[in-house]
């Protein structure tokens, strides 16, 4: 699948992440459960399971607390976690959010500017990544390539979070990368749009007015029916649960999912654009 993280790419983990999945995988296997057993007792697919024990991805705070608690592990888990060093391949200012992002059991994205990170294939991301400015190094391009990858697979490990992702259609024609890298990034996005619980809406160059004129937005649901809003700029992001300003930006997605084209017409925009390239 174009979402999986490229062979031969699988994030160098750091020795504390190492050593916290092994604290887990030790206290799951003395509590006489597999993975499969212990991923719904804390809320997580097994995928993500086995990348966390594998030091493959940094845990959030509500698993470190479920793991703790499922598996009574005196302690251990929570202390290990206090170790924990993130990483590479994320922005200071974006972290949190990358945080919350496996955790929603809804999460909305509109974006202006570029296809949305979630959606990228490795070869989209990897153009971005070349022709940043100031220059990135040849390792902190993998290793971005890789995080944003590993970004990606919540698509697909949690089924059951409803996505809806709305692009501008500008966004599309804009070929930031050769023509075969932007055929592949549609086929892409044409891909997960068929999966159910993902929906893609394009907002189409002819709609004058609407409500996303203020910039990208991001909204996400946790499991405890909490609600985050994140906005991005140039170099800066700020997340908010403010109830207030969070209403208000659901306001404006919601409006926008009305002023975008149907998911059923973005299709067919989405192929319109594939063949002119």
């Amino acid at each position: 699948m174009a979402d999986e993280i490229p062979k031969g790419s699988e994030p160098e983990a750091s020795e504390s992440l190492k050593t916290f999945g092994e604290v887990v995988k030790a206290f799951r296997r003395r509590a006489g459960l597999t993975q499969e057993q212990f991923a719904p007792l804390v809320g997580y697919s097994v995928p993500m399971i086995a990348s966390i024990e594998q030091g493959r991805r940094l845990p959030s705070k509500e698993f470190v607390d479920r793991a703790e608690e499922k598996l009574d592990a005196f302690g251990v888990i929570r202390a290990a976690a206090k170790h924990l060093t993130r990483k590479a391949g994320l922005a200071k200012w974006f972290e949190e959010w990358a945080d919350l992002e496996p955790l929603a059991v809804t999460l909305y994205t509109f974006e202006t500017r570029m296809v949305p990170g979630l959606l990228q294939t490795p070869a989209y991301a990897r153009t971005l990544f070349e022709k940043q400015i100031p220059a990135m190094s040849d390792d902190k391009i993998e290793s971005n390539l890789v995080t944003r990858m590993e970004r990606a697979s919540i698509l697909t490990d949690r089924p059951e979070t409803i996505y809806s992702f709305i692009i501008e259609e500008h966004a599309l024609r804009r070929q930031v990368a050769d023509a075969e890298v932007m055929r592949g990034q549609i086929d892409h996005i044409l891909d997960l749009g068929e999966r159910r619980n993902i929906d893609i809406q394009i907002m189409p160059q002819a709609r004058g007015y609407h409500a996303g004129l203020g910039g990208p937005l991001c909204l996400l649901e946790t499991e405890e029916n909490v609600w985050y809003a994140y906005c991005e700029g140039q170099g800066t992001g700020q997340l908010s649960s403010d109830a207030k300003e969070v209403s208000m930006l659901q306001q404006r997605y919601a409006r926008m999912r009305t002023q975008a084209l149907s998911v059923e017409a973005s299709v067919g925009l989405l192929r319109e654009i594939r063949g002119a390239l």
